[in-house]
């Protein structure tokens, strides 16, 4: 692969840290045993390129070893095994975290133990040992809650000891790690969310948790709502083979979320060591905590506890080499794979957009609703909006007006669809051909169209589209209605529209917060779950199928809106990743390389027809990345500025200037295209033809939740 200053194929160059949840077999009172295994642990980690490996709750002991952890024999032993796991970490890259029972002031606790490269950097006691039901832990165990500020004496040398522990990477920006214990996590205050409000960002659970009927969803539940709410990752192993059941089992469950999605997990009950891995997104998390102005708050509120953390810095010394992608990476963000997810997320999509028109009408007046039908994705799915909306209201579709106004490039195909559309829904239809006005508009403009010259500037364009906006308004005055804008997010970053007097502006525009990749799962759903009659289901499938076309240029090849501007699907992955997390655009390219490279790999949307899962190579990827920042930041906010109203609807935001995006009409794109020109695509490209795939699967990964 080609050498680059920046390493551009490195996923510590673009804010991530690969983390791993160990699990494997305990060798009950055995710590010797334990720390090979953990050191043999730590040795596969550190080849893949891991930063932080969290062990199991007392895994250099054994958890379920009740008194035997009063014997001095075997707590000498845990100190000998933990000097070795100390030693044997000399060379290693990863952050171990492993648990061990440690004495200290004629006290026991349950600690997690951090080491890094031949040293100890803290000790952090289990802050809440349980006494109910299956456990009896403060028989032997001392809680640590209280234990802020102090030292502990680890091989002749005083470390670091308490709860108020954050380690930090100076190399590795974001990577602020913090670990509690098992019980811990299952508290109404877990320390963990002082840690967090305290800028830790990497959370980790050593477990032990015995396993009964029905605890590994309650694991799951606390491990993903601490990451959401922590704004956090959140890294939790627990035991497995070899603890002893006497009174109980144990599964080994690792997972490791991010924010709430649960990037890996391993299988329970397994019969050998495992380990989920993943690459938590530090950048994510920072511009979460960054735009959340809420955690900030709640950390001022928390200050007399969070702002006497302490921090242990450490060097990671991460590698720069191409280890690969550990986590998915939807090819459309907007557009989950999981179909249960899909279909959750359309049910909700459309019925947003119902329920605000629905409202909307209400609050003025119930007014008639003017639409114009192109017989293309947007329009149609705002007039099945609109239809929808009629029917909840208890009034008649016929108070829709649907027009169709075709003009000098609009084909039979398209039209007869919008006719067929309109004819099955039952609304008010009509037709009106705005070609007379605009050879008259043309004429009087003395355009050389007029003149017979086949000119199709941008000129005749806007003629079309200005009229068509401008008859629907003139039409919702005289019939006393307002006009339905059909226009889609997509639309708007792009600043894809006529500005003013033209299919920029309406009365209210249901469409403004769903993305165009959205626009035909959302139908597919509507069909799919029988919103309307199968005659309007089959109309419906036969529009998805048409080509992306604003049919203003006359000439026997369909006008493809993608071919001149790019294809909505890489736009609609960068205007995720800018809109919801302000994602440089070297990492954006990065994560649209790894989730489009090759059509073979990962999930596609369910229904996305198969002769259209294409790849795009990094120079591609590249290219309509720079279109897309110059038309976003340096060319189309005017545009958004003066946008009308209308819901959000996708968690990834929306381009209200009332919303989610303020930003100046008069900007520039300067910023977004100098760390473009940091790398060389055509050569990164070249480099990287025949490499091994770099999404790795090994860790099995669910559907996003």
């Amino acid at each position: 692969m080609r050498d680059v200053p920046s390493n551009f194929w490195s996923i510590y160059q673009h804010g991530f840290a690969r983390v791993a949840a160990c699990t494997g077999h305990t060798a009950i009172a055995d710590p010797r045993a334990n720390a090979e295994a953990v050191l043999r642990h730590a040795r596969r980690c550190a080849d893949e390129g891991v930063a932080v490996a969290v062990f199991p709750e007392l895994g250099l002991s054994g958890y379920a070893i009740d008194d035997l952890l009063l014997q001095d024999a075997l707590l000498d032993d845990v100190e000998a095994a933990l000097a070795d796991v100390v030693a044997g970490s000399a060379d290693l890259l990863p952050v171990l975290v492993v648990g061990a029972p440690l004495r200290h002031r004629q006290q026991l606790y349950n600690c997690a133990v951090i080491v890094h490269r031949g040293r100890v950097l803290g000790v952090v006691p289990k802050s809440y040992p349980p006494n109910y039901r299956e456990f009896y832990e403060r028989r032997q165990i001392t809680g640590g809650d209280a234990e802020r500020g102090g030292t502990i004496r680890i091989g002749g040398e005083l470390v670091p000891f308490g709860v108020d522990l954050l380690f930090e990477a100076a190399d590795v920006p974001g990577l602020v790690v913090h670990a509690e214990v098992c019980e811990d996590m299952w508290v109404p205050v877990p320390p963990s969310a002082e840690a967090a409000l305290a800028g830790a960002t990497v959370l980790l659970n050593l477990s032990g948790s015995p396993i009964t009927v029905g605890r590994a969803e309650d694991r799951r539940l606390l491990c993903r709502s601490a990451s959401s709410r922590c704004l956090a990752a959140y890294v939790y192993a627990a035991a497995g083979l070899g603890e002893s059941t006497t009174d109980l089992s144990w599964d080994g469950q690792t997972m490791i979320y991010e924010n709430g999605l649960l990037l890996a997990e391993t299988d329970r009950f397994p019969l050998d060591e495992q380990y989920a891995v993943a690459d938590v997104d530090l950048d994510l998390l920072r511009q979460e905590r960054r735009r959340m102005g809420t955690f900030g708050e709640n950390r001022r509120t928390h200050a007399a506890r969070t702002g006497d953390f302490r921090t242990v810095p450490f060097e990671l010394g991460p590698p720069t080499t191409d280890l690969g992608l550990r986590r998915r990476v939807e090819r459309f963000p907007f557009v989950p794979a999981d179909p249960e997810r899909l279909a959750l997320d359309c049910y909700e999509a459309y019925n947003i957009q119902v329920a605000g028109l629905q409202q909307r009408l209400a609050a003025i007046g119930g007014p008639k609703v003017v639409i114009g039908v192109s017989g293309g994705l947007d329009s149609t799915h705002a007039l099945i909006v609109a239809a929808r909306a009629m029917d909840r209201a208890g009034r008649p579709r016929s108070d829709i007006l649907a027009f169709t106004l075709p003009g000098f490039a609009t084909s039979d195909h398209t039209k007869d669809n919008a006719h067929k559309l309109m004819r099955a829904l039952g609304v008010t239809a009509s037709e009106l051909d705005i070609t007379p006005t605009a050879r008259l508009m043309l004429k009087e403009i003395g355009h050389p169209f007029a003149s017979g010259e086949p000119v199709y500037d941008i000129t005749f364009e806007n003629v079309q589209a200005g009229l068509r906006t401008d008859y629907l308004f003139r039409l919702a005055n005289q019939r006393g209605g307002i006009v339905l804008g059909t226009g889609d997010l997509s639309e708007l970053a792009l600043g894809w529209s006529t500005y003013g007097v033209g299919d920029q502006m309406s009365h209210y525009n249901v469409n403004a917060g769903v993305p165009k990749t959205l626009i035909q799962h959302l139908i597919r759903w509507v069909v799919s779950s029988e919103q309307f009659d199968a005659e309007t289901g089959e109309i419906l499938t036969a529009i998805l199928d048409t080509e992306i076309s604003p049919e203003l240029v006359p000439g026997e090849e369909m006008q493809s809106t993608e071919s001149r501007i790019g294809p909505y699907a890489l736009h609609d992955f960068t205007l995720f990743h800018v809109l919801r997390y302000g994602f440089r655009p070297s990492k954006i390219a990065f994560l649209a390389w790894h989730a489009w490279h090759d059509p073979d790999a990962g999930a596609w949307p369910p229904g996305f027809p198969k002769a259209k899962r294409v790849a795009y190579d990094l120079a591609e990827i590249r290219r309509w990345l720079e279109v897309f920042i110059r038309r976003f930041f340096a060319f189309s906010q005017f545009k958004r500025s003066a946008m009308p109203n209308g819901p959000k609807v996708s968690a990834g935001g929306s381009l209200s200037p009332r919303g989610d995006w303020r930003a100046p009409s008069d900007g520039n794109a300067n910023a977004w295209l100098r760390d473009l020109e940091r790398f060389d695509f055509e050569g990164l490209d070249g480099a990287r033809a025949g490499d091994r795939p770099v999404t790795d699967t090994s860790s099995r990964v669910p559907a996003p939740e």
